[in-house]
């Protein structure tokens, strides 16, 4: 994007620093317009878009914290760029959390300015730009997607994509609910066996007694219950690709014979005498650091150098936040698929705010949980923060709570209203405990709550 393209709006109380402002960008090629009233500005915003909002942060009657709000209100994706005279870490910090895509302090030098500008255009053009990697084939139509803007993801992308061109065993690591699966299915997806099968398994749900004959398959009176032949997961896989998830938790007893299978190509049935060729790619995930398993003597290191040819670490939710907003739709689309659910689901602009500050230790997998459980509990066809609130197993703490009244630009009414409905509701209704805890006698309770 050229700066003769780029339409940015100026907001000042002071004049002079508008007309300032306005003239130096304008020297750049940015078409630029500037506002000294707030409402002005909310009104010019909500006209029409801008590639970028710049604001100064202490405004008379509306504080550029609350302005920023007022404007996600009307334009969730606006970037704004925040420019104080009381600049301070917290207040920085406070602006982050709250959504400004930079911060600077007064007085600055204007080359810094332009470098901010230029810093926030290029982040929005990249998060405007998704990735799309898939592959197409009339004869699979199962195919999986990934759409991504994270250069994070782009690089597992990448190489996930070389692994997927050659039938070397992959390791993929990283923490629980990630996707490991999802890309495990991917690299099938784009192998030389994609149109073999794809076996999935979890290692840590498998019975201890049963993980040899469910890997490599059982033979008729092997032993009390195996009333007939019964093909392993190694068979089941032929000419495909075999995902192991959780392999830490295999038995340290049936690692010796999983990596004979690798080495060799070749699988014994349980009560066999003899061995049969497969062709089978493994793909093996785990959350648990397996050199640490090797140090407690519960992993083989012979096991864990044969799984470790091409290794891959999926990055966390937390280091993807670009990826939140397609994310989001696409569990959205996906649970309401499964769910029945007729028409569209939105979120409000404040429930994408509260999702993007979260750091979601659950991953991909405690979103995609919170948002079902608000899907369905909820009462309308848009998602609320009291629906998130409601649905969410996220712990109503200190920080949290700040962010979520800062991001919503409460007043200390707010505020209060909004803490008395949480000890409320901890304490199942009980007024007279949430009295206590709260420090407020009854009857002031039952005043604020009206």
């Amino acid at each position: 994007m050229t700066s003769e393209n780029v339409r940015l709006l100026v907001i000042d109380d002071d004049p002079g620093i508008v007309d300032y402002l306005l003239d130096m960008l304008r020297h750049e090629g940015y078409s630029a317009v500037g506002f000294t009233q707030t409402d002005e500005a909310l009104s010019a915003i909500e006209k029409e878009p801008f590639d970028l909002v710049i604001s100064d942060v202490v405004m008379p009657g509306m504080r550029g914290l609350e302005l920023m709000t007022a404007i996600h209100r009307k334009r969730p994706e606006q970037l704004v760029l925040l420019i104080t005279a009381f600049g301070s870490i917290d207040l920085a910090m406070q602006s982050m959390h709250a959504g400004a895509c930079d911060f600077l302090t007064k007085p600055f030098r204007i080359e810094e300015l332009y470098a901010a500008v230029t810093r926030a255009l290029e982040d929005r053009q990249m998060r405007r730009t998704a990735v799309k990697i898939d592959y197409t084939d009339d004869k699979n139509s199962d195919t999986s997607v990934f759409v991504t803007r994270s250069a994070c993801m782009r690089q597992l992308i990448t190489l996930a994509k070389r692994a997927a061109a050659v039938n070397s065993t992959v390791l993929l690591t990283g923490e629980s609910g990630t996707g490991k699966s999802a890309v495990a299915r991917w690299i099938h997806d784009n192998s030389p066996n994609r149109q073999g099968p794809f076996i999935a398994v979890n290692c840590a749900a498998l019975p201890h007694s049963l993980v040899e004959s469910e890997l490599f398959g059982v033979r008729k009176g092997a032993f009390t219950d195996a009333s007939k032949d019964r093909p392993g997961l190694f068979l089941q896989a032929n000419s495909g690709t075999l995902f192991l998830d959780e392999i830490a938790e295999l038995p340290l007893e049936i690692q010796p014979k999983l990596l004979q299978a690798l080495e060799t190509g070749k699988i014994r049935a349980l009560g066999d005498t003899k061995e049969e060729q497969v062709n089978v790619r493994l793909i093996a995930a785990t959350h648990q650091p397996l050199e640490q398993r090797v140090n407690d003597k519960l992993f083989r290191l012979d096991l864990y150098h044969r799984l470790n040819v091409i290794s891959l670490e999926v990055p966390p939710l937390r280091e993807r936040k670009e990826d939140l907003n397609e994310l989001i739709k696409t569990l959205i689309d996906t649970i309401c698929q499964r769910l029945g659910k007729q028409g569209p689901v939105n979120i409000s602009a404040e429930v994408l705010r509260w999702i993007q500050a979260y750091h979601w230790p659950g991953n991909v997998r405690e979103l995609a949980n919170t948002l079902e459980r608000a899907i369905v509990l909820a009462e309308h066809d848009t998602l609320f923060i009291e629906d998130l609130a409601q649905a969410s197993k996220i712990p109503f703490n200190d920080k949290n709570f700040l962010e979520l009244a800062m991001m919503q630009g409460w007043t200390v009414e707010d505020v209060q209203q909004a803490y008395i409905r949480h000890v409320l509701e901890a304490t199942g209704g009980n007024k007279i405990q949430a009295a206590r805890i709260l420090g407020l006698d009854r009857s002031t309770l039952y005043r604020k709550l009206g």
